[in-house]
């Protein structure tokens, strides 16, 4: 429990099922040392009269998800914090305290749903498609899957305020939605400059690609594949940043963004419900790298040396090492992985 509207209807809706509900915060990051949201879900939780417990994961937090995150921009790839974290932090973690306690289920208020097919769990797609996140949560396991209550997966986000002002829980029907990654909504550049030691990151030089000296940067970390915007380079054309080379803290861009497209990719740290139903030649297969408004149909391949080939039924521009790949049928999840 946040302290947000999604978690705290979530309990609500666990409740009045019928489950004896045990609330937990996680304390992950906090930004200026604030801490009302702990305050904030102690009192709802109170409230609704159930226990509530602090779980303080601040270390582990910083070690496996602030840290990455810094290491992958600074090797010059896109890192994917929120897709660690849900994968391979929050819920593993939400499992082993519930096992500790002898709690058999546990939820949060993601906008995601669950069904079994041929056998196997699944994440599928919230109801709401503003605010469905099964694109992160691709890397769950089987038994985590079985066991999680999801409130949240087959309502929108309109009706979860309404709910919440219905109970008279003001405060968690009107705060905002959280934007961005939790440790850095709005600026990743100015946090890796507060966290990394002064000339960690230097200015560098922009060229095209016959290697030509388009002008200067300020550091390759703070660019990614793809990116259009915010470059600091005005050359009366649409350009894109094409390559990034740490060792030289050189960046190449093109005006082309047909130079951008590749039609196949590779995946390492892959999860996959089913095999069956992913490997092979499925053509109503896609696979997603981006959040929303983005999906191309494929063909996977399991290589022997442990990686995963993708192999693009149309070219797909702007792939970024670092980033998440999610395979998808319909609204069902089969699995991802993270791009080579």
């Amino acid at each position: 429990m946040s302290g947000g509207t999604d978690s705290s209807v979530a309990a609500m809706l666990l409740k009045d099922a019928g489950y004896e509900v045990t609330g937990v915060t996680f304390r992950f990051y906090e930004k200026d040392s604030c801490t009302e949201y702990l305050d904030d879900a102690k009192a709802l939780c109170e409230e609704l009269g159930i226990p509530h417990l602090i779980y303080d994961a601040r270390e582990i937090f910083k070690t496996q998800i602030i840290d990455y995150f810094i290491r992958e921009y600074m090797s010059g790839q896109t890192p994917v914090p929120c897709t660690l974290c849900n994968n391979y932090l929050k819920w593993p973690l939400l499992q082993q305290l519930a096992d500790k306690l002898d709690i058999w289920h546990f939820a949060t208020g993601h906008y995601v749903q669950k069904a079994q097919i041929n056998g196997y769990w699944h994440i599928t797609a919230g109801k709401d498609p503003d605010k469905d996140q099964s694109f992160f949560l691709w890397g769950l396991p089987q038994p985590t899957i079985a066991r999680m209550l999801l409130p949240m997966g087959a309502l929108t986000k309109t009706r979860v305020r309404e709910i919440a002002k219905q109970r008279g829980f003001l405060k968690a029907a009107r705060k905002r939605d959280s934007l961005g990654v939790c440790f850095c909504p709005m600026d990743y550049r100015s946090f890796l400059k507060a966290q990394l030691p002064e000339g960690s990151i230097t200015p560098g030089k922009f060229y095209d690609e016959k290697g030509s000296l388009l002008g200067k940067h300020e550091g390759y970390p703070f660019y990614t594949i793809g990116q259009r915007r915010g470059l600091g380079i005005h050359l009366n054309k649409a350009i894109f940043v094409k390559e990034i080379i740490p060792e030289t803290n050189r960046v190449i861009l093109s005006d082309n963004l047909t130079a951008l497209e590749h039609s196949e990719m590779y995946l390492k740290n892959w999860n996959v419900n089913n095999p069956e139903a992913l490997f092979g030649n499925h053509p109503d297969l896609i696979v997603k790298i981006r959040y929303r408004k983005q999906a191309n149909y494929c063909t996977v391949t399991p290589l022997p040396d442990g990686r995963l080939h993708v192999k693009l039924h149309e070219p797909l521009a702007s792939i970024a090492a670092g980033q998440a790949a999610a395979f998808y049928r319909g609204d069902v999840v089969l699995g991802g992985g993270i791009i080579l």
